[in-house]
């Protein structure tokens, strides 16, 4: 039996039935290929634009923001939403495009690559400074990058490859040395990996620096009421101060869908995050709004705990239950469930079923990671009957206590039901989820990732043995050969079949089911312009303003 015994006591409710790739080249700069980023919505509309509309300074913007983000600190940070308040207040080294090419922001160009892959050489901007006044420079990217790779519980350092030493060449050259070649480490600096911190801050804060990060960007920190908002107000350190137009930017954590829409329509909030797909629809008749569309990079599946019983970044120690010892009993759960009847039914249409972690549009994609695993209940029924275990099994799930995730979690339940599998849903807090899959505590819970331009992002941290975001506590030797190989790789084809052969594997051992990607649906009133989103999931507002107001 699959015993429910979380180790703190919760309320269980047992509720009814593209990628663009920056493949590092073996010597001179590194070529970007293009392809489409993203999923396959149809009318994809990615930034509402200032064109030729007048652009009114000040002003005070409000975002409704659909949870709650953790800390704000992005050596630790694993929140989408920490992602887009971090947007406009601390700057990447590189970024991403509409169309998913990876750019420049803090570097002032692509990186070098010599000594067969393992140097990696990159300028950075001068005459920069952070929000407290400190001079940003190649020592002060160092500072960050070695952070980065030493905290204790960061979650970049899987991200940035094998690296063994990082200097500045002089005060505007990072050098990057590596063990062996990491052709993903350019995609990685346009996350999280290279956002740069203040050396001052870090000096005087230490592992307190989220509490009131310092970056460089056009906005700078202000406060954060816990659970009600977060504010940033204009800079006037920004090395470009006629880009950033408003005097403050208020993120309001609106948790409710409905309300979000509600308030969007009244005008009290300018921009809204995660439109419900209940409500897409009606919001796009509106003359006053638009609604930004894209598809995604990444995923949303059900981690399945296998050896995470001390806590991300500790030795995986094997879960004795079946759910977790037995590769069998997971796979029917998966065969359980009947993903583009569920993306239809419970999204009418607006997410794309995901069976791996690499996205269908991406370059590295093939036949092996488009592949969904059979839908088959009888079959699943079966797999339980062979494994001895009990049916009905059950099966405790966390999930976030948003409406359409629990709506989401219901359909599924209900699905499993046929293949055998009962499961209890639990609902909770948003950023009570992100603890608990960082603990190690929880049975099962239902999840995503916004995705990487590179899918890399997507595999590294999660599947390899240790890494920075393994909530599973799963650990393949082979799996992590294949991801250590296709990093190395620059062969566009080497790596799609690299990680063909890996898809395979974690279909066979389902650490993580697979299920659909989201589709990046944000409100905004026809009153703010400049607003962006991208197939990278983070909502942009650091170029946007209040412009006079026009009807459609």
């Amino acid at each position: 039996m699959s015993p429910i015994s979380p180790r703190r006591r919760r309320t269980l409710l047992a509720l009814p039935a593209v990628v663009i790739a920056a493949t590092l080249a073996l010597t001179a700069c590194v070529p970007v290929q293009r392809s489409k980023a993203g999923g396959t919505t149809a009318g994809t509309v990615t930034t509402a634009a200032i064109g030729d509309q007048q652009v009114q300074e000040g002003g005070d913007l409000v975002m409704a923001l659909s949870a709650e983000p953790d800390r704000l600190d992005p050596t630790t940070s694993s929140s989408l939403y920490t992602r887009y308040v971090m947007e406009t207040m601390c700057q990447k080294l590189y970024d991403i495009d509409a169309e998913g090419t990876i750019v420049p922001m803090l570097a002032t160009s692509l990186p070098t690559v010599t000594d067969g892959g393992k140097t990696v050489t990159f300028p950075v901007r001068t005459g920069v400074r952070f929000a407290d006044g400190t001079p940003f420079d190649a020592a002060a990217v160092v500072t960050t990058l070695e952070r980065n790779l030493t905290k204790a519980d960061s979650s970049r350092k899987s991200e940035m490859g094998p690296v063994t030493d990082v200097s500045a060449v002089d005060d505007h050259t990072v050098r990057l040395r590596y063990a062996t070649p990491f052709a993903p480490i350019t995609a990685a600096l346009a996350d999280r990996a290279g956002m740069v911190m203040s050396p001052a801050a870090l000096a005087d804060e230490g592992d307190d620096f989220g509490d009131a990060p310092v970056c460089v960007g056009p906005y700078k920190f202000v406060k954060r009421v816990p659970q009600t908002s977060i504010t940033v107000e204009k800079d006037p350190e920004y090395y470009d101060p006629s880009s950033a137009h408003f005097d403050t930017i208020t993120y309001r954590i609106i948790t409710d869908a409905s309300i979000r829409a509600a308030n969007l329509k009244s005008g009290d909030v300018q921009v809204a995050d995660t439109i419900s797909t209940q409500d897409v629809d009606d919001l796009r008749t509106r003359k006053d709004l638009t609604v930004l569309r894209t598809g995604s990079l990444g995923y949303q599946g059900i981690t399945v705990n296998i050896g995470n019983q001390d806590g991300v970044g500790t030795d995986p120690k094997q879960i004795d239950t079946p759910l977790a010892e037995r590769a069998d009993v997971r796979r029917a759960l998966s065969m359980s469930i009947n993903r583009a009847e569920l993306v239809q039914s419970v999204f009418h249409g607006w997410a794309d079923v995901a069976c791996s972690p690499v996205p269908n549009t991406s370059v590295f994609a093939s036949d092996a990671s488009k592949a969904c695993p059979a839908y088959d209940p009888d079959k699943a029924k079966r797999i339980l009957a062979k494994a001895g275990v009990q049916q009905p099994f059950p099966i405790e799930m966390e999930v976030t206590n948003t409406p359409d995730t629990v709506r989401f979690a219901q359909a599924l339940q209900s699905q499993a039901r046929a293949g055998g599998f009962a499961i209890t849903i639990t609902p909770v807090e948003y950023t009570t989820l992100l603890d608990d899959q960082t603990r190690g505590d929880f049975q099962a819970l239902q999840l995503g990732w916004s995705g990487r331009v590179d899918p890399h992002g997507n595999i590294g941290g999660f599947l390899s043995t240790g890494g920075g975001n393994n909530y599973a506590g799963y650990s393949n030797p082979e799996v992590d050969d294949l991801i250590t190989r296709a990093s190395q790789s620059t062969d566009e084809q080497e790596r799609a079949d690299l990680y063909g052969q890996m898809t395979t594997i974690v279909q066979r051992d389902d650490p993580i089911i697979y299920l659909y990607r989201t589709r990046s649906i944000t409100g905004v009133r026809d009153d703010i312009a400049g607003v962006s989103t991208y197939a990278d999931g983070v909502v942009r507002l650091s170029q946007a303003a209040f412009v006079e107001g026009t009807s459609k």
